[in-house]
């Protein structure tokens, strides 16, 4: 899930894709792959806002290192069972089951449009970072196989890593499978990563390009699979506090009302980035004030423009910056105004209820912490899934034309 940030990739990445067999001799058609609601997650917004700094390579505030450090038993507790009831309006995190191996070994993933690995918990960790993680063992596979010499590393923000090596076997998802997928399994983890009991391991759905393993990259399970299916895309159905749902292949009308708007997607960094054409809050007028972004399925917050952050919060009464977080905070009686982004001609609105993502600190239930946040000068905003559970999204790998996104409205 935590690729190097734009500067890395261009020394990290090794050129070239490797070649695999086809998943089947006929085609696959489409399938969908139901998300399950992750029983222990426990929001928590300063967390949240670190792992997206941490992801794209942004040094964390001092307050906020801070105050994660401080909160290091919370989330050492949080598979306990013995955790507070979240609380209404806190969000939820969703995991995909994937299969991999024979027999199937099953691993609760996190589908990543911001990453480009598939990576998993296994046998080969230390007993010490394992934390009630799922474990894939190749070893009681008949279908693994090792890939001699390669490695993959992918490294943090604050200088922790997880890697490991990599083997290929068979991974099913939805029903579907694909014979000969580069499965790379952790050998180290991050402390970040052993804290999360529930998260198996992540599925990237980013391009290729940005795929870890050296000396020679490998494909997505999505590229893989690519040509088997009736259409080349996968769509992105999120849902508010409900488990919600991927298709690949096919583009369920049932899902969204309206038409559809695409945008063609830069590709040149590797992820599924976009033109916002502009924003606006509540009933105001819509600002025509471009601004590049990333469909980031594996990022929980909306990371936007620092002026627009600035100006959206302007409307909240109570709301400000907290130093120590070097994030938005408000109090929880507050009434959040609807944002609403542009793509081309079309506006989609996030209700404002999404926008109130946790309490801040479960010992005070008088602040909040927001769901959008500056981008803190990474280069791009980060849409993640407060932005993309307020529409149906469709991935679209074009593989006779240039990539692009397509959003539409769809019952919230």
């Amino acid at each position: 899930m935590l690729p190097p940030n734009k500067i890395a990739l261009a020394a990290t990445v090794i050129a070239g894709l490797a070649s695999a067999s086809p998943a089947h001799k006929h085609k696959i058609g489409t399938f969908s792959a139901p998300q399950i609601r992750n029983p222990n997650f426990k929001a928590h917004g300063p967390a949240q806002l670190a792992r997206t700094y941490i992801k794209y390579g942004v040094a964390l505030p001092e307050g906020l290192q801070k105050f994660l450090s401080a909160l290091e038993e919370l989330f050492n507790k949080r598979d306990s069972g013995s955790a507070k009831t979240t609380p209404e309006k806190d969000d939820l995190e969703y995991l995909t089951p994937v299969s991999i191996g024979t027999p199937p070994q099953v691993l609760n993933l996190d589908f990543d449009s911001g990453s480009s690995d598939l990576w998993v918990f296994s046998s080969e960790l230390p007993q010490s970072s394992v934390s009630g993680q799922s474990l894939y063992d190749p070893s009681k596979s008949s279908t693994a196989e090792e890939v001699q010499g390669a490695t993959w590393n992918i490294s943090y923000g604050d200088q922790s890593s997880s890697n490991g090596i990599v083997y290929r076997d068979v991974v099913n998802v939805g029903g579907v499978e694909f014979k000969s997928q580069a499965v790379e399994i952790a050998t180290t983890v991050s402390s970040q990563f052993t804290r999360d009991t529930n998260n198996d391991g992540l599925l990237g759905l980013a391009f290729s390009s940005i795929n870890t393993v050296q000396p020679q990259q490998e494909k997505t399970f999505f590229d893989n699979i690519l040509s088997n299916l009736d259409a080349p895309v996968w769509t992105a159905d999120l849902k508010y506090h409900a488990p919600g749902t991927y298709d690949f292949g096919v583009i369920d009308k049932s899902k969204y009302t309206g038409d559809i708007t695409y945008t063609d997607v830069d590709q040149s960094d590797g992820f599924w980035m976009f033109d916002v054409a502009g924003y606006g809050f509540g009933n105001s007028t819509f600002k025509a004030a471009p601004f590049k972004g990333i469909a980031d399925t594996g990022t929980t917050l909306a990371m936007i423009p620092a002026e627009i952050a600035g100006a959206y919060y302007r409307q909240v009464k109570g709301a400000k910056l907290d130093s120590q977080q070097g994030a938005y905070v408000f109090p929880c009686d507050s009434v959040l105004p609807d944002f609403i982004f542009g793509v081309g001609n079309a506006r989609y609105t996030i209700p404002g209820k999404f926008i109130n993502y946790s309490l801040l600190d479960e010992s005070d239930p008088t602040t909040c912490f927001g769901g959008l946040q500056p981008d803190m000068g990474i280069g791009f905003a980060i849409l993640g899934d407060i932005l993309l559970k307020s529409t149906f999204v469709v991935f679209d790998a074009g593989t006779e034309s240039t990539p692009r996104l397509g959003f539409a409205k769809k019952t919230l």
